[in-house]
């Protein structure tokens, strides 16, 4: 393993089945022996859970774009230097529910404020930290929706609430960032049943972070 460890992020618009496939990835991690730490944004210590809070509370219908582009930021900016850094540091391979795509998606394209405005305000918060690899589930907005519609264990949050003009807009961001930065973002078919899209996943981990490990594991995944 490296002395620095790797920094894995997942992105995707509402009901990409993120927390579906991250929940698997760390059960497959666990099963294997490979260390990992596990953590979410906007979230994952203490500060950002409660700025998290703020950013998706359903009452908070009159944030202002800019205003939520700040403390996602803000957010990002605690869990880094907090949890994410350390980890890093310390050899630790990290695996993420979001990072600063989600900003340039959500806030910056499909909000309207600019991709390039929304990065300002991130390269101050993430001082160049960059993930080794992000992988995005792509899913049409409409399937994502029918799927939190249809659970009872997902809790509608205010960006769920939005109309589906603004989650084809995030789609639409995703899609930018991964046609920009294609060493880095690795698209996924989401509309593909959990177990095919962690082989899919699995099989691009084993083809560069694994190898770290020694591990080959794309013929064990559950």
């Amino acid at each position: 393993m490296n002395a620095k460890g790797n920094f894995i992020t997942f992105e995707g618009g509402e009901g990409s089945g993120k927390t579906t496939i991250i929940s698997r990835l760390s059960t497959y991690f666990d099963d294997h022996s490979i260390p990992y730490m596990l953590t979410r944004e906007p979230g994952g210590i203490t500060i950002a859970e409660k700025i998290r809070e703020v950013i998706l509370d359903t009452r908070h219908t009159e944030m202002d774009a800019r205003t939520e582009a700040l403390l996602y930021a803000a957010a990002r900016r605690q869990h880094l230097v907090e949890k994410v850094r350390p980890a890093l540091d310390a050899g630790t391979l990290v695996l993420c529910d979001r990072f600063v795509d989600s900003s340039l998606a959500y806030q910056g394209y499909a909000r309207g404020l600019g991709m390039d405005e929304v990065w300002s305000i991130n390269q101050f918060a993430i001082d160049s930290l960059m993930p080794d690899v992000t992988f995005y589930l792509d899913i049409k907005p409409e399937v994502g929706l029918s799927r939190i519609a249809a659970s009872q264990e997902r809790e509608v949050n205010r960006l769920d609430m939005e109309n589906i003009e603004f989650h084809h807009k995030v789609r639409e961001g995703y899609h930018i960032i991964a046609a920009e930065y294609p060493e880095r973002v690795i698209m996924i078919n989401a509309d593909q049943s959990p177990s095919q899209v962690m082989n899919d996943i699995v099989c691009e981990l084993e083809k560069g972070i694994l190898k770290d490990f020694g591990a080959s594991l794309s013929n064990k995944s559950k």
